[in-house]
């Protein structure tokens, strides 16, 4: 009698036909196929993950993945690496309507940009420019940018300026509008770096908002101007 599981032609032509059964596996075949598509599932695992999830997940790897997802974890962290040093934009650029997606939505992946909207004759918009390229040189990871207002989106109000957007991967995140949102020529770079750090765009090292500080010593230097109910009482015996 014909050996079912024999590799002949005639035998693949009977399987085929459903005549004879699937031909049967070796146990120790099945076992080594399962260890293949664990460790191919390990591998796609980690080869998905970024650095940080390679940290938080690293317990949950066998010994024997370890060499090979060290290897990946350093070839990330020079693709990181080189990616930083590619994305260093050091200053304050200027860009017209024309180049708005290019430059703005079209930034890239991982890429902040902080877009100034402005006018000439306008001072404030002058002292947000300066401090703007101050930030620009501090955080050369995130992209500063000014435009014209007009230039950039016609029939802009000039009462809506200064006007900052921000924008993470193309996507809008904050927007601030108006004198008022930046409260005057009395701003401060920090105060600016301490809103933009808000949004996400910029990563401070300022540990609270400076003008906090301006209004604590201001609300103090006012309480200790202000005479004690006693120092009234006393005025008032005088008379």
């Amino acid at each position: 009698m014909q050996d079912p599981n024999e590799d002949t032609e005639w035998n693949d032509i009977l399987r085929k036909k459903g005549i004879l059964p699937p031909k049967e596996t070796p146990k120790e075949d099945e076992e080594e196929e399962e260890l293949a598509l664990q460790q191919q599932s390990v591998v796609k695992t980690y080869e998905s993950m970024t650095l940080e999830e390679l940290e938080e997940n690293e317990d949950e790897f066998g010994e024997e993945d370890e060499a090979a997802i060290e290897m990946y974890r350093q070839k990330r962290l020079a693709e990181w690496k080189a990616t930083q040093m590619k994305n260093v934009f050091k200053e304050l650029g200027e860009i017209s309507g024309q180049d708005y997606v290019k430059e703005v939505n079209q930034a890239g992946e991982g890429i902040w940009v902080v877009l100034h909207l402005y006018k000439q004759g306008i001072p404030l918009c002058t002292l947000i420019n300066q401090h703007l390229s101050i930030l620009a040189r501090k955080f050369p990871q995130t992209k500063f940018l000014k435009s014209i207002s007009t230039t950039c989106i016609p029939n802009y109000p000039d009462r809506n300026l200064p006007t900052i957007f921000v924008y993470f991967e193309g996507e809008m995140k904050a927007q601030f509008i108006g004198p008022l949102v930046f409260g005057g020529m009395n701003l401060k770079v920090e105060e600016l770096e301490w809103r933009l750090s808000e949004t996400g765009a910029v990563k401070t090292e300022l540990e609270e908002n400076p003008k906090k500080q301006i209004e604590d010593k201001l609300m103090s230097s006012i309480r200790c101007s202000l005479p004690t109910r006693k120092d009234s009482d006393s005025e008032d015996e005088d008379y």
